[in-house]
């Protein structure tokens, strides 16, 4: 049908209005380009209780309504509402979008303007409400409506089981692909069967009516799925069910939910009958009228006479109501000879009636779900009665000492606004919802005649219609975020979701092992979610950070070496490997990553693998999406060529064969290797065939899908132009839009990302050196969020910005910064629309481009390859250097950052430390005869075979300061930690000393001190030639004074962590790399980490003591020890330190030997004693500390 004009030929009796000014501007008039009477339809009074009504004489389908303003006038409307109905009553609001209600005006009297409806409506009668008008006129309308006719056959059933309407199909009916139920229905009930399909063996498909809600559900109860709210309105409502081969699409409305039928279910219906069960059957649709108002705000009342000469001994009040608010004053009226009133009104959900101060009634509970509940409340003989859902059984009494009776006037739903006068009160919140059904002393309350103003009194109600709106219908929660409302708003619950946000769109976890790593985590399990704000669920993997590479480890159930025993009977073993990822979650993971591997070893004996590649292999495995495709080769060779690893390198045991298992012998072989095929991967199962002969025996393994890299998060582009951009596809980020990225300049300004619509836009830039600005336009007007920054953002060093947008509101996060929010308008556009190229690092214009990189570029959890269109575009290149910049600080304890392509690498190889971050001690337990030597090297060896030692090597090979530091933990002393020997007879020792009451030392009881201690000795000495550094035992102690040599003797027994001689980290050698090293190992050496918990986690607090040991440049003669304390950790015990520095020059040798003991117990010097041996002497300054009690001693020096 063609659409034509509606109301350009109707008579004038088709016309109605709430009042008109003159007869000359009767509601007839108001027709498109007429000059007939006034030139239009002007009300009486103008205000935004008049209305304009059109009756078209019959259902007809209505597309578009054109607005005018009154002839030769400075009379127009600038905004409006629309009104539908089939009978005059129950008015239903036609929102834009689902929640704009108004309209654009004219802005003069003469133009037309017109608007398209989104949804064409199918209605008899419209109704135009002006909202606005030229303030310098009054309300002048001439409209027209456009569509065509519509006609259909209705039938109506009253409810009753007695009767049903009955489709049978023929009895051989043709299978197809597809079917179709399509049917529109209206009632005033919210539960019942709206159809029933009954197909073959007994089962069956319903559709009912649940609370409002369309259930689809078989036989069994399952429910299959469940869309529409508050569909018992009594306005039509359009339903569709569609089958595709196996998959069910169900309709209500506009909005579609598609399930998968159950494999019982998918040959059921094609012989289906259709009934529906809802009584006796009438070919015509009488509608019973129900006037209802909506409370829609705060100024909205509805007052009604009270008191009447019947109502003197009792009265009863009745009314229904529904409403999302948990709170608000539905009835209150005054006491007459009380004094004081009474207040109906619903908190918590729940129903409370309190009279005057004396009386509190609560009855019924969950009050707020969207449905309508009746009220009851009887006054009388002394006796109060509040009824909530009566057939229910909500009844609740009460029984004043005085009585209680209707003083005055009752008020529904609040109270006037003070200035009126009148005597009604409203200490609760005011109620927002509908009411119908009101009845006063048994009599129903007419709203019709309220709404023409000759009953009561009312404000800003909208009478006729209930506005309720669902606003989680359908939801706007994603990723199963639960949605609660209250009239005006909605609200998502994202708790346990995995996500955040206003409609828990964005996901709080990283996509990837690789970005944990940046955040500066170490190993450990994490939640990954590989597409962001995408439909894919979060994972928990293990990410390996002990390599170079960052590993995700994905396990499945057996991934140990596991033997085959075969079944009786069974020629083939058949092994299935369930993984702790989803399918979708395995597919995103391999695609993302750079490499990925996975272990698959065979160990056998008499049982034959692949066989030759011409030849029908033994075993085969199945790998890849999905259940995984056929693969005929093993771990280590390549896909297709059915040989394993050692056939690839031509090392198998049989050279006729490619993998060692084929060569069929009884001793063990094994064939294992890699598959890094990505394709090939995961490893879904294996099938094994030559394990039944007599002898054969076998044992495979396959292991936990491991992969590394992170092209989305490495993938960047350098824009070295402000006139340089890339370009891609129009985003599409209607309804909810997030958009992440990192980005590092030098410029101060620049545009990272623009798409614009014909009138919306959405932007993201760099407005100021500190400054990032998110700016959008959905249709109310451009809206911007800002996040100011106290730093410089173009220092050149990586910054992440975050951007996202729903219906609710937009954020902006830049960093670590507080996000900014910018709530959307409560009934405004919410739709997105652009249809331009989405501009990447500059504009449309080509104006303020952006210079500088853009790293890691993700849209709606979509990452942008930035890289391959770089390639092809001039003035942009792909990847962006220089990221040690920005993750260098993560490298600790001396680690060196080092660039690479894809990220960055800490190298370790000068810190004493080890891990991804050199944060990891290298620790290891001594026993009494460990001992680790580490020999140095040249220059020192041309020092011992050099009789002469010029200056210039002399003074290459004079250590002008040793820089000691390690961490120990021991229950011995005396004890000799670290021993340094030179060429030239000098050595350096430190031990720790005997500890007692009447022995020299630090003696340190009840003492809390903090993390480490900074010593720096002063010495006029220098340490030349050194030779070896020991740990543990001293096996040559013969040129050592007897005290030392008895101590060296001894060896050392505790643990030893982080040992660092200047640049030379001897333990880590010796545990790490014992045979590339200068080291020497004897008797046991284990590695451990001595129990320390900031081992196992170097982002705990530490809990050792660092003591440092320097010998500096020749100062004063006399040792300065400075006491440097950070963090806190429990000391209990005895320490000393001496450093013994032996001097040698033409064969006269000095030693220098210092002591100073200091005791103190809680919190203060108790004394000061000199040793008796007058060798040693010490100087140490600190500070005590409080304690909690006494632990085993443990060090860091």
């Amino acid at each position: 049908w063609a659409e034509y004009p509606l109301v350009s030929n109707l008579p004038p009796s088709s016309f109605r209005s709430s009042s008109q000014l003159s007869s000359s501007h009767a509601p007839g008039f108001a027709k498109l380009n007429r000059r007939e009477g006034a030139g239009g339809w002007s009300p009486l009074t103008s205000d935004r209780y008049q209305w304009l009504q059109v009756d078209l004489g019959e259902r007809t389908k209505i597309t578009a309504v054109a607005t005018q303003g009154r002839y030769g006038s400075s009379d127009w409307l600038t905004s409006y509402l629309l009104m539908f109905s089939d009978t005059g009553h129950n008015w239903k609001q036609y929102r834009q979008e689902d929640s704009i209600g108004s309209f654009p005006g004219n802005s003069n009297a003469d133009s037309v303007v017109q608007y398209k409806l989104q949804q064409p409506t199918i209605a008899r009668l419209l109704r135009l409400l002006p909202l606005d008008w030229n303030p310098s006129g009054r309300i002048g309308l001439r409209l027209e409506t456009y569509g065509c006719p519509y006609t259909s056959d209705v039938v109506s059933l009253d409810g009753s089981s007695s009767s049903s309407l009955v489709y049978r199909l023929s009895p051989a009916p043709k299978q197809t692909s597809k079917e179709v139920i399509s049917l529109k229905f209206k009632t005033l009930r919210n539960s019942g069967t709206l159809l029933h399909a009954k197909g073959q063996g007994g089962l069956s498909l319903s559709l009912e009516l649940e609370r409002g809600k369309l259930l689809l559900s078989p036989s069994e109860a399952r429910r299959l799925a469940s869309l529409g709210s508050l569909l018992d309105d009594q306005h039509w409502h359009h339903v569709t069910v569609e089958r595709r081969n196996v998959h069910l699409n169900l309709t209500v409305d506009k909005h579609t939910e598609r399930v998968q039928i159950p494999a019982d279910l998918t040959s059921s219906l094609h012989s289906a009958s259709l009934h529906a069960s809802q009584g006796n059957v009438t070919f015509s649709c009488a509608e019973s009228v129900s006037v209802a108002v909506t409370f829609p705000g705060p100024q909205s009342f509805l007052q009604l006479p009270g008191a009447t000469a019947s109502s003197s001994e009792g009265m009863a009040i009745r009314f229904q109501f529904r409403t999302w608010n948990k709170a608000g004053l539905l009835l209150t009226f005054g006491l007459p000879h009380k004094g004081g009133g009474v207040w109906l009104y619903l908190s918590q959900a729940g129903l409370r009636l309190q009279v005057h101060k004396d009386v509190n009634i609560t009855e019924g509970s969950a009050l707020s779900d969207g449905q309508w509940h009746s009220v009851e409340l009887t006054l009388g003989q002394g006796r109060l009665t509040v009824a909530v859902d009566k057939k229910e059984g909500g009844i609740a009494h009460a029984s004043p000492s005085f009585p209680v009776t209707v003083g005055g006037p009752l008020f529904f739903g609040g109270c006037p606004a003070e200035d009126d006068g009148q005597d009604c009160r409203n200490p609760f919140d005011i109620f927002q919802g509908c009411m119908r059904l009101l009845t006063v002393d048994d009599q129903p309350v007419d709203l019709i005649l309220v709404q023409q103003r000759l009953l009561g009194n009312y404000s800003h109600l909208q009478i006729d219609m209930c506005g309720i709106i669902d606003r989680c219908s359908p939801s706007h929660c994603e990723h199963g975020g639960r949605c609660s409302q209250s009239w005006t708003v909605f609200h998502c619950n994202c708790s346990d979701s995995g996500y955040s946000g206003a409609t828990c769109h964005s996901s709080v976890y990283e996509q990837s092992c690789e970005a944990y790593k940046h955040n500066g985590n170490t190993s450990g399990h994490f939640y990954i979610d590989v597409d962001g704000s995408g439909p894919i669920r979060p994972q928990l993997v293990y990410c390996n950070m002990t390599e170079e590479n960052t590993w995700m480890v994905i396990q499945h159930n057996n991934t140990e070496l596991t033997r085959v025993r075969p079944s009786p009977g069974v020629n083939q073993h058949i092994v299935h490997f369930d993984y702790s990822s989803q399918e979708e979650q395995l597919s995103a993971v391999t695609s993302q990553s750079q490499h990925c591997e996975q272990e698959l070893s065979y160990q056998c004996r008499k049982s034959r693998l692949l066989n030759t590649p011409e030849g029908s292999p033994f075993s085969w495995w199945l790998g890849g999406p999905g259940s995984g495709g056929l693969q005929t080769y093993w771990g280590g060779a390549h896909p297709g060529s059915q040989q394993c690893a050692c056939g690839l390198q031509g090392d198998c045991v049989d050279p006729q064969h490619y993998c060692n298992c084929d060569a069929d012998r009884l001793e063990w072989a094994e064939d294992s290797g890699l598959v890094s095929h990505k394709e090939s991967l995961p490893v879904r199962s294996l099938v094994l065939g030559d394990i039944q002969r007599p002898g054969s025996e076998a044992a495979y393994k396959v292991g936990p899908l491991r992969c590394h890299g992170d092209k989305n998060f490495w993938n960047a582009a350098f824009f070295d132009k402000e006139t340089s951009y890339l370009h891609f596809p129009t985003f599409h980020g209607e309804l909810s839009a997030d958009i992440s990225f990192l980005f590092k300049t030098t410029a101060s300004s620049g545009v990272f990302l623009e798409n614009l619509g014909i009138k919306d836009f959405i932007r993201i830039e760099l407005s100021s050196s500190t400054k990032v600005l998110f700016s959008f336009d959905v249709g109310n007007g451009p809206l911007e969020v800002s996040v100011e920054s106290s730093v410089s953002l173009n220092d050149n060093r990586w910054h992440r910005v975050r951007a996202e947008r729903n219906v609710k509101e937009a954020s902006l996060r830049l960093d670590e910064l507080p996000a900014a929010t910018q709530e959307a308008p409560a009934d405004g556009h919410f739709h997105l629309q652009l249809n331009s190229q989405l501009f990447i690092g500059g504009t449309a214009s080509r104006q303020k481009g952006f210079r500088g990189c853009i790293r890691s570029l993700q849209l709606n959890g979509v990452t942008l390859d930035l890289e391959e269109r770089a390639r092809i575009t001039p003035g942009v290149r792909p990847g962006c250097p220089g990221h040690c910049s920005s993750y260098g600080s993560l490298c600790q304890n001396q680690g060196r950052c080092v660039e690479r392509a894809n990220g960055f690498h800490c190298d370790c190889s000068l810190s004493a430390y080890t891990g991804v971050f050199c944060h990891a001690e290298v620790s290891a337990i001594f026993k009494s005869d460990t001992s680790v030597s580490y020999t140095f090297k040249e220059p020192y060896e041309i020092i011992r075979n050099s009789s002469a030692l010029p200056s210039s090597i002399y003074s290459d090979v004079t250590l002008r300061g040793e820089n000691v530091s390690l961490s120990f933990r021991t229950n011995q002393s005396p004890a000799l930690l670290l021993y340094i020997s030179s060429y030239h007879r000098e050595y350096l020792a430190l031990l720790i000393n005997k500890h007692g009451e009447e022995d020299t030392g630090l003696f340190f009881s009840d003492l809390r001190w903090t993390g480490f201690e900074d010593f720096n000795l002063t010495s006029d000495a220098e340490f030349n030639a050194v030779k070896s550094l020991m740990l543990g035992r001293v096996p040559d102690s013969d040129d050592l004074d007897p005290d030392l040599a008895r101590l060296a003797a001894l060896g050392f027994t505790g643990c030893l962590s982080v040992v660092r001689f200047n640049s030379i980290s001897p333990l880590k050698a010796a545990l790490l790399h014992p045979d590339s090293s200068p080291v020497a190992i004897t008797g046991p050496l284990v590695r451990s980490n001595c129990g320390s918990p900031a081992s196992a986690n170097p982002y705990a607090a530490e809990n050792t003591h660092h003591l440092s040991d320097q010998s500096g440049s020749v100062g004063s003669g006399q040792p300065l020890v400075n006491a440097i304390r950070t963090d806190s950790a429990l000391i209990g015990g005895v320490i000393a330190v001496v450093i013994f520095v032996l001097l040698s020059g033409l064969a006269i040798t000095a030693r220098f030997l210092y002591r100073r003991k200091e005791t103190y117990r809680n919190q203060e010097v108790k004394g000061v004693k000199q040793d008796d041996s007058q060798d040693f002497t010490f100087n140490n300054q600190t500070d005590s500390q409080n304690v909690s009690g006494e632990r085993r001693k443990e060090y860091f020096t």
